[in-house]
């Protein structure tokens, strides 16, 4: 089992991405995210990598704890590339049976590859720099005009800060459960498919035993603290724009601009290609 998951983890120090507002971090890694499945072409993921390494550099958290964070998801990664470079049809370079391997099946497989390692980093990015607390209240204020039409805006961002905030202590939970489980004989390791699942069972029980009393304690918690919701709550740090948020506000809308500019460029030439194939034939 893998504990290293950086998802829902904040990394204390000192940066510029630190500091910005966290309404600035949502909506640019919302937009981020938009991005990598609305412009597909290699020009256009190389400037969000340009533009996800400038941030990381500005950010000042190692690249090796941001890359953990794409340990969790490598079975998937490569079972998705296998299945393209396989199964996408196109100019055959190889073929056997239903197999396949096709020059349009491996451009498709790098480029969901980079997709995929630029989705997480960006999404570690963002819980990596933010305090759960400061997520919450950002979360709350991008959702306000919501409460018009009687959304819980403010449980809603609280159950979602709650969720981030339990899922490294879980996973810490699950290591020490799964070493105490080794200790007693647990046979994790047995190469036999059926002894493995059986002996998620010791794992599985206890971990939701302990998720259930977490959430009972912080429930309890919570009423012992009075807390009925967001009604009449104020803030001991309300949110307010710098200047430093409107120019992050511009960089996104510069990078905005750079793929949408690229996007239409390559969208003519291969449209111009495709006429000089027609009438070459």
């Amino acid at each position: 089992m893998n504990t290293e998951a950086t998802l829902g983890q904040y990394y204390q120090t000192d940066s510029v991405i630190h500091r910005l507002d966290p309404r600035v971090k949502l909506v640019g890694t919302l937009l981020y995210m938009i991005s990598l499945f609305i412009f597909n072409n290699i020009f256009c993921y190389a400037i969000a990598a340009v533009f996800l390494i400038v941030v990381i550099i500005l950010c000042r958290v190692p690249l090796t704890h941001m890359l953990k964070g794409l340990r969790p998801i490598l079975i998937l990664m490569l079972f998705t590339v296998i299945f393209n470079i396989f199964f996408t049809p196109g100019e055959y370079l190889w073929q056997f049976g239903i197999l396949h391997i096709s020059k349009e099946g491996i451009k498709t497989a790098i480029l969901i590859l980079i997709r995929l390692t630029l989705l997480i980093i960006s999404a570690s990015i963002m819980t990596l720099t933010t305090t759960p607390n400061r997520l919450t209240d950002g979360l709350e204020k991008l959702f306000a005009p919501l409460k018009l039409i009687k959304v819980p805006v403010h449980e809603m961002a609280m159950m979602m800060s709650i969720a981030l905030r339990f899922i490294p202590i879980l996973m810490e939970e699950t290591d020490k459960i799964l070493k105490a489980q080794t200790a007693r004989g647990a046979g994790f390791d047995s190469k036999k498919l059926t002894t493995r699942i059986k002996s998620l069972i010791p794992v599985i029980v206890p971990l939701f035993i302990s998720a259930f009393r977490r959430a009972s304690d912080l429930a309890l918690a919570m009423e012992a603290r009075c807390y009925h919701g967001g009604e009449g709550r104020t803030k001991l740090y309300p949110l307010k724009y710098a200047a430093r948020d409107i120019l992050s506000y511009v960089f996104m809308g510069i990078y905005i601009i750079s793929l949408t500019a690229v996007g239409i460029i390559n969208a003519k030439i291969s449209l111009v290609n495709a006429i000089a194939d027609i009438v070459s034939k």
